[in-house]
């Protein structure tokens, strides 16, 4: 039977996740993504806390911007991100742990709609509300 955490290790572990997010959601505007939205998995999907959708106008922008967000959770966090789909960069995937990371060209994007899946069709995007 797992052990219950007390509760400070729970506000340090939101803490953490909370700046994992804050950090992808500035290395992203740092490398002008563009249409990033944010899907809150909390309570809702074990695989993460955060989905982090974003798109980059070609794949070498989506690949660029994969590299350096890999490099920066290493270097503030000490965490390998795990990458998946560089080589072509129409889609690239960023596993942060607690924080997912998808990176498309718009046209991929577009196609596989990942947003609809997730039920958040109606959402803004950040920055344009």
């Amino acid at each position: 039977m797992p052990r219950p955490q007390p509760a400070n290790d729970t506000a340090h572990d939101a803490e953490s996740v909370a700046a994992l997010h804050a950090l992808v959601m500035q290395s992203l505007d740092d490398d002008q993504a563009q249409e990033t939205i944010t899907i809150p998995l909390e309570g809702k999907s074990s695989i993460a806390d955060h989905m982090v959708i974003a798109s980059g106008r070609s794949s070498r922008q989506v690949a660029s911007m994969a590299q350096k967000l890999a490099q920066r959770i290493k270097e503030q966090t000490g965490r390998n991100a795990r990458i998946e789909g560089l080589p072509v960069a129409d889609w690239v995937l960023i596993d942060a742990g607690d924080v997912i990371v998808h990176l498309f060209r718009p046209e991929v994007r577009s196609f596989y709609n990942l947003e609809r899946m997730w039920g958040f069709v109606d959402m803004p995007v950040a920055g344009t509300a």
